[in-house]
């Protein structure tokens, strides 16, 4: 992904907030995490996306995989979802989606809250600024 694609709208993550918008509608505000989880799963594949739920990502270090991180979502092979459902988006949970792209090979994620107040960030950390995995 290059400069210009990271400034342009991205119609998968305008996807995405569309579901989350819509499942938000239906569902309302005090339900856990997991549940507006599955809920925005069965909204994307409603609308023709692949969507792996808890599915293991591998985890770079140096080139060597060192582990594997659980995404909430991952959409399409190439959105990370981050679901909350508390009372707002604090730094720890953009710092948490940022180490989960830095680590992966995915670019482009969206940190997703469905508390009281509804808020959703989109983050991109680009491969170029990655090592890239040489062994596993």
């Amino acid at each position: 992904m290059n400069a210009e694609e990271r400034r342009l709208p991205d119609p998968l993550a305008h996807s995405v907030i569309g579901a989350f918008y819509e499942v938000h509608s239906e569902l309302g505000f005090g339900f856990l995490e997991a549940v507006y989880r599955r809920a925005l799963a069965v909204s994307l594949v409603e609308r023709g996306h692949r969507v792996a739920a808890e599915s293991a990502i591998p985890v770079f270090f140096r080139g060597c995989t060192v582990g594997d991180y659980r995404a909430d979502l991952l959409v399409d092979e190439r959105l990370l979802v981050e679901v909350k459902a508390g009372g707002g988006l604090v730094p720890a949970h953009r710092a948490q989606l940022l180490n989960y792209l830095r680590a992966t090979t995915v670019e482009v994620g969206l940190l997703v809250n469905f508390g009281p107040k509804l808020a959703f960030e989109r983050l991109v950390f680009a491969n170029a600024r990655k090592r890239t995995p040489t062994r596993q």
